[in-house]
């Protein structure tokens, strides 16, 4: 039976304390914190070669259209929104200005203005995770309620990007800064350009892209793996599978909590370093398992994350 409400919890998230342990135990993981500048020559060729694709390579046949989205755009779309949550940890270059604008070029194909506005809940999401009215990375009750069963559950898979973007709105309204308005402002004026460039053919296929960049796509299996509850008494859940190659290790997840400033490429390290406090932890092996299980186990839902009051 599903549940019918949020596992609260009276104690602190969980990372806190075992990154101090491990600092204890492991004073060498400082030498792995800093940033990687690889993650900026490779993520602009993914924002390169997901922009050339409307611009150079896009049929006119709709079904050949159709599966180049589905194959190829939704996976570079998602591979681009796991970038910028690397770029927005300050993971790519050591000065955050540089980060910010690298956020947003390569939030470009992504068509809408997410990457600062991004940066400055997800911060939230990690130093206050789960806290009511604070981490909007959870699904308030009503959504919860609504999305339930396999049908609910797989129409809210389809539409995470709008309800993530949306949600916040609601529950914790924040006032744009600078940076956001930035963003908004450069990427109208890089659609318009893409509009000169690859007509309204070329928007469209960023656009669906973006929008099925989610739902029963693979790697969109992050989402629920993460924080989820998949076992009882644990909040946060590793993936130590393949698509962690394509996707900056992002998958390393109770690592990433544990040291987010340890950039995503550095990840395997950690946890070879410090594999005592996480081999015993629960671990998925599988992104499309850990969709088949949300949809189709009634046990999990909307309601399977923990929720704090402080």
């Amino acid at each position: 039976m599903e549940q019918q409400d949020f596992t609260w919890s009276e104690e602190k998230e969980p990372h806190f304390q075992r990154r101090k342990v491990i600092m204890e135990a492991h004073p060498e993981v400082k030498k792995l914190f800093g940033n990687d500048p690889s993650l900026i020559i490779k993520t602009l060729i993914v924002a390169a070669l997901q922009l050339s694709i409307p611009i150079f390579f896009l049929p006119e046949n709709p079904w050949l259209f159709a599966l180049l989205v589905i194959l190829v755009g939704t996976t570079l779309t998602h591979i681009l929104v796991l970038a910028i949550h690397e770029i927005t940890h300050d993971l790519a270059f050591k000065n955050k200005v540089l980060n910010n604008w690298l956020a947003i070029i390569v939030n470009f194909p992504i068509v809408v203005p997410f990457a600062m506005a991004f940066k400055a809940y997800h911060a939230k999401h990690h130093w206050h995770q789960g806290k009511e009215g604070v981490d909007t990375d959870l699904a308030v009750k009503w959504e919860a309620r609504v999305f339930r069963g396999p049908i609910g559950k797989f129409i809210w898979l389809i539409i995470q990007i709008p309800v993530y973007a949306i949600r916040p709105l609601f529950v914790h309204p924040l006032v744009p800064d600078k940076w956001q308005i930035i963003n908004a402002l450069v990427q109208t004026s890089a659609m318009v350009g893409l509009y000169f460039l690859a007509g309204w053919p070329g928007l469209l296929y960023l656009a669906i892209s973006t929008t099925l960049a989610t739902g029963l796509h693979p790697i969109s299996g992050h989402f629920v793996a993460e924080h989820f509850i998949y076992k009882e008494g644990q909040e946060t859940y590793s993936y130590y599978g393949w698509w962690n190659k394509l996707i900056w290790n992002v998958g390393y997840h109770n690592e990433h909590h544990d040291f987010p400033t340890i950039p995503g490429s550095k990840l395997p390290e950690l946890k070879k370093i410090a594999g005592e406090y996480y081999d015993n932890l629960y671990a998925h092996k599988s992104y499309s398992k850990v969709i088949w299980q949300f949809l189709f186990d009634n046990k999990i839902s909307l309601f399977s994350r923990v929720k704090r009051n402080k």
